[in-house]
């Protein structure tokens, strides 16, 4: 496994990140437990899960079962960089959801609490909060830093000027700030190039994509999925809709002898801004097979033949909309 810095931070984390959004709802605790004793088999040390994760509202089951695990010792804590959220509801009443201080002291103190350690390292805010200050936020982060629960911040689904907020903000209180975003990034879904890659790459702050293979599009549509959520009405519709450049993908991938998930993982980790796609295996089966991503290397000519199949859109801003 190679290891890369987290954006400017010291911190190191594989370069493929365990996502768990699947333990709970999909894959059964029993399940859980082998998926997450085999990344670490495989060098995997980057776990990504959120207080929101599991299916039912405010127990935060995905974190309950990463507790757990954590919980039979054997240095699996100590081992993984774990990452968790903060932002969705996480009850009815006014102040269990989004990023007020009070929340986020809360929900940190509730993660600790279902994960069974004693600090996070990484705290990533899921979703911007238009109604609360950046000073608040900042404050409620840097005391929870202050008092070693927390270790480092990062951002998910930001557009480019919330971070460039954030980072201004954080600077002029003496506070290093995001040093990651987590956002939506795959071959047929490339907005952020547009403006999230841009500033991320401007203020050194590692990249961390989400749906890296589009919710089961990019994984290959023969034979049809039929469990998990790749079994959604909206994949079945997604897959009608893109068919023909999917077709076209899944010739490109069959010309390379490539299956189009690895493909698809391939790309991501070819993409300079990246630091750790987020794979979300369902079994051990799919964690295995997601390993083949780091080795493989796609040529000059492929990566264009793919930016044919899936253009982007056209670079950053503004160059990609105006003269």
């Amino acid at each position: 496994m190679h290891y890369v810095h987290l954006g400017r931070s010291g911190m190191r984390v594989s370069r493929l990140c365990l996502g768990t959004m699947n333990f709970g709802p999909y894959s059964t605790e029993t399940e859980s437990f082998r998926i997450m004793d085999r990344a670490l088999e495989h060098g995997i040390n980057f776990f990504d899960t959120a207080n929101v994760y599991g299916g039912r509202t405010g127990e935060g089951v995905t974190e309950q079962i990463i507790g757990r695990w954590f919980a039979k010792g054997g240095g699996r804590r100590e081992k993984v960089v774990l990452a968790t959220k903060v932002f969705g509801r996480m009850g009815d009443w006014p102040n269990q959801s989004k990023l007020s201080a009070l929340h986020i002291r809360r929900a940190c103190e509730d993660s600790l609490r279902r994960l069974q350690t004693d600090h996070l390292d990484l705290y990533q805010m899921h979703h911007v909060d238009r109604e609360t200050p950046w000073e608040e936020i900042w404050q409620a982060m840097e005391q929870l830093f202050r008092e070693g629960k927390i270790l480092y911040v990062g951002s998910s689904n930001f557009a480019g000027w919330h971070i460039t907020q954030a980072q201004e903000i954080a600077k002029s209180r003496h506070f290093l700030g995001l040093v990651s975003e987590q956002s939506l990034y795959n071959l047929n879904e490339r907005m952020i190039e547009l403006e999230v890659i841009p500033a991320c790459e401007s203020y050194g702050i590692g990249l961390i994509p989400w749906s890296p293979l589009a919710r089961g599009l990019l994984a290959g549509a023969s034979p049809p999925p039929s469990q998990g959520r790749r079994a959604s009405e909206e994949l079945q519709k997604d897959l009608v809709q893109h068919r023909a450049k999917l077709d076209d993908y899944e010739h490109l991938c069959k010309k390379l002898g490539e299956h189009p998930a690895d493909t698809a993982l391939a790309w991501l980790l070819h993409q300079k801004a990246v630091t750790s796609p987020i794979i979300g295996p369902r079994t051990v089966e799919q964690l295995d097979r997601s390993l083949r991503a780091l080795d493989i290397t796609l040529s000059s000519e492929t990566l264009s033949r793919l930016n044919e199949i899936f253009p982007g859109p056209g670079g950053p801003s503004p160059e990609a909309y105006a003269w």
